[in-house]
């Protein structure tokens, strides 16, 4: 806490930088003018600055220009670090996400009259979709045309009479607003479906919030826990028992906002799944996990409704559930949205939402949206024949006008003359597929550009959540701001960026979390049941991991015996060890070819190759790939570590000494991945299956290594180079002190439970891992996975190493592969397996 004396210390500083701190925002804001006709965030309508612009100003003018500069860069590192990311539409890669270093500032009286008008709309369209598809009073009364409902994709026959487990419709609603023309809030688009944005939002906040901590708390920044605590609060209120199982339901990491899904799994405490990881079992979901089928009370989607169900719906989506509408229908599970939610988006319902407000609330719309005619009514039609030239077209049910590029509206007046007549006729002839709407520009903000703020477009996307209380809004929401000065309509593509909202008030605000209180929390040391394909992509991660690890160790020796002047000379005449490593190298696929001459080419093409599959480049990339499916699970350290060594393995890399450098940093990388899993993960099943995976796969490089270099015929070179690969020249020297000898060097190597690298201790490690785990069968015979693994263990612990022998190694290489698939085939089934009928009784 600040006393009087603080306070009077601060007052005096803040006297002390008032000038320079004034001289700055004239400098930031001398070229600042608000757009012709449009209304500015910054500037009110009386041309003054706002006044919770001027108190940001004046606070944020209070830092030296240094330091702005140091929270801006300290705001980027940590988007960075973090892996907060987005996939622009037509993209293949993710980019990471572009946040505005100033946040869009709304006053709390302003914020009161545009939440006023979310809720307002919200629960309208919640009594129109209650009506849409459960009575139909508003069709057969003509207060809404049956063509402008059916002529929607999102209208779902098949939900029509069944009642929402829970009662709502609508759990979240969102809107995209902008001011209109008059200075007030404007509807610009409902959304419906599945709204977006929600976790973006939160994490814009985390951001600028930790790089401008001081400025935030003095703003009085309304919080926005209570909303995401209220939200889920109403999630478990409608699943119909005490403690349910929420699952939040994403199309997988390829979607554009995968990483959002994973931000709000995590966030919320909810369950991250895939269509594949969900079986319906008589009335209810479950989700597989490596303890068998668990019931599923809510789902949470994020998957369009028409790819929910491919029995009932899309038949050739592979994202939903087959039989999830039926589970539905009887109650089994809550879906939020209800599936047929999105018919609302239609843009061809907007002009009938004025009447319906006064038919079913008895009120006006407080918020007006934007001027829509649709083109399925004659007179409409004729309305917008009429002024074709006034208005933009866009399609009536989707995004883009049906029959031309893109997904923007048409300006029939920026037409070609061929162009206009067909867009004419394809209104007159089909005029159901098409709105007409108002010419609207949106209203601007400010944004920081080359240290001066300038005005930019911008489309807040505010959220509202279905609560016990009545509809919840969330104090700020989703702000996309647009490059160019003109734009119509903002997308997060190229050149858009996002920005922090604050909604400040004059008072000092309460901080929250969405922490519950001590004495509600019910103690749990196991972080809950682990779904299959988290397992699997765990599992293969360590697996990755391990592999690439395996081939930097090849890559090392490889490269470094070129250093050595003596190696040099017998590389180049053929020295045995130089050969297998080439040979293992190319038969891993991480070279193309071996090379007595140009041992360095080798390497550097198995260290950086694209096109290898096996090349260090690509096995840590396809590690990346797979760690973007666990992102709800990983630590930002842990992921932190993959990424930087994606990136470092992209470098470019001039010489020899380059290659061993780049390969052995990048050992060290793994070295901090695996003590990071090592003391930071939980022992949970989770951490489980990725240090199987480690196990496995060294289990499997060790036996193919003994092989290689410790064969019958092998010379000091070869068993050397073994020890090297498999990290145990210490070891070795330590016990025996002479030069490295076959039987001893195959004891260390393959056979000693005490050397954390020998394969029997990958093998015993492996045992103790399955053993912990679940049993899936209830019939009480020892499984498969278990099986193996004891039988292979058995074998390491009763062999001698005099009957080691290369057939001897072959055959428990072999085992250990089989060992990998069983694993693979018992706890992460596919295709035909993955319904698993095991545990069906006594589901939790």
């Amino acid at each position: 806490m600040v006393g009087p004396a603080g306070q009077g210390q601060g007052s005096q500083q803040g006297e002390s930088k008032a000038r320079p701190g004034q001289r700055r925002i004239a400098l930031w804001t001398r070229d600042y003018a608000r757009l012709p006709g449009i209304p500015d965030e910054y500037i009110g309508p009386d041309g003054a600055p706002r006044p919770a612009w001027s108190r940001f100003l004046d606070a944020f003018a209070a830092l030296s220009p240094g330091e702005i500069e140091r929270r801006f860069a300290s705001a980027d590192r940590h988007l960075r670090e973090a892996g907060v990311t987005y996939r622009a539409p037509g993209d293949t890669a993710d980019r990471i996400w572009p946040l505005s270093h100033l946040p869009l500032i709304i006053d709390e009286a302003d914020w009161a009259q545009l939440t006023a008008g979310i809720a307002q709309r919200a629960q309208l369209l919640e009594m129109v979709l209650r009506d849409i598809y459960g009575d139909g009073r508003l069709v057969a009364q003509g207060a809404i045309p049956a063509a402008a409902i059916a002529g929607s994709s999102e209208y779902l026959r098949e939900v029509c009479g069944v009642k929402p487990p829970g009662g709502r419709y609508l759990n979240l609603y969102a809107a995209d607003v902008g001011r209109g023309p008059d200075g007030r809030w404007w509807v610009l688009s409902d959304r419906t479906q599945a709204p977006s944005g929600a976790g973006y939002a939160l994490e814009n906040r985390l951001v600028l919030s930790r790089a401008f901590s001081t400025l935030y708390k003095s703003m009085n920044v309304e919080r926005v826990a209570p909303f995401f605590e209220a939200f889920r609060d109403s999630l478990r209120d409608s699943a119909d028992r005490d403690e349910p199982r929420i699952g939040l339901l994403t199309p997988g990491n390829f979607s554009e906002t995968y990483f959002e899904h994973a931000t709000l799994a995590r966030y919320l405490g909810f369950m991250l799944v895939e269509g594949d990881d969900l079986a319906v079992s008589g009335d209810r979901i479950h989700i597989r996990t490596v303890a068998g089928l668990k019931r599923i009370d809510v789902l949470l989607r994020r998957v369009d409704s028409n790819s929910l169900d491919p029995l009932e719906l899309d038949a050739s989506s592979h994202l939903g559930v087959p039989g999830l509408i039926d589970v539905l229908r009887k109650g089994g599970v809550a879906v939020a949205n209800m599936p047929g939610s999105g018919v609302l988006e239609a843009r061809a319902l907007l002009g009938f939402l004025p009447g319906l407000a006064w038919r079913l609330l008895g009120e006006e719309l407080l918020m007006p949206h934007i001027a829509t005619w649709w083109c399925g009514q004659k007179s409409a039609r004729e309305a917008v024949l009429s002024r074709l030239d006034d208005i933009a077209i866009e399609g009536a049910y989707g995004r883009g006008v049906p029959g031309f590029p893109g997904n923007d509206p048409v300006l029939a007046s920026e037409l070609p003359a061929p162009e206009r007549e067909r867009l004419t006729r394809a209104i007159d002839e089909r005029g159901i597929d098409f709105v007409g709407q108002e010419l609207v520009r949106l209203s601007t903000t400010p944004v920081w550009e080359n240290g001066r703020i300038t005005p930019k477009p911008f489309v807040l996307r505010v959220f509202a959540a279905a609560t016990k209380n009545g509809w919840t809004i969330l104090p700020g929401g989703f702000c996309r701001i647009a490059d160019q000065a003109d734009a119509r309509a903002v997308s997060m593509g190229d050149g858009a960026r996002a920005a922090d909202v604050w909604v400040v008030s004059d008072k000092a605000v309460r901080a929250s979390t969405l922490l519950p209180a001590v004495d509600t929390v019910r103690i749990r040391r196991i972080a809950g049941v682990l779904p299959s394909r988290a397992a699997d992509n765990l599992f293969w991660l360590g697996r990755y991991l391990e592999r690439a690890e395996a081939t930097l160790r090849l890559i090392r020796v490889l490269g470094s015996s070129m250093r050595d002047p003596a190696k040099t000379d017998r590389a180049s005449s053929g020295l045995p060890s130089v050969e297998r490593i080439q040979r293992l190298l190319v038969t891993w696929g991480a070279a193309t070819q071996t090379s007595r001459a140009q041992s360095a080419k080798v390497a550097a093409e198995a260290l950086q190759s694209e096109e290898r599959f096996g090349s260090a480049l690509a096995l840590i990339r396809t590690a990346l790939r797979t760690a973007t499916s666990l992102r709800e699970r990983l630590s930002p350290d842990a992921w932190q570590v993959i990424t930087e060594m994606s990136e470092r393995l992209a470098w470019e890399i001039d010489d020899d000494d380059g290659v061993v450098s780049t390969a052995e940093l990048i050992l060290r990388d793994l070295a901090s991945f695996a003590g990071l899993a090592q003391e930071n993960m939980n022992r949970a099943a989770g951490w489980r299956f990725l240090d199987m995976g480690r196990r496995v796969e060294r289990a499997i490089n060790t036996m193919r290594f003994a092989r290689q270099f410790a064969y019958d015929e092998a010379g000091d070179e070869d068993l050397d180079t073994l020890l090297t690969l498999v990290d145990c020249q210490i070891t070795y020297r330590s016990r025996y002190l002479v030069a490295p000898l076959l039987a001893p060097v195959r004891d260390l190597v393959v056979l000693d439970t005490y050397n954390p690298r020998s394969a029997a201790f990958q093998i015993q490690s492996l045992n103790d891992h399955i053993a912990a785990l679940p049993s899936l069968k209830e019939y009480g015979m020892i499984e498969r996975p278990q099986r193996l693994a004891v039988a292979v263990q058995s074998s390491l612990t009763t062999a001698e190493v005099a009957s080691l022998d290369a057939k001897s190694m072959f055959s428990l290489e072999q085992e250990m592969l089989q060992l990998a698939d069983a694993i693979g085939l018992h706890y992460f089934p596919h295709g035909p397996n993955a319904s698993r009928p095991e545990k069906l009784t006594g589901l939790a």
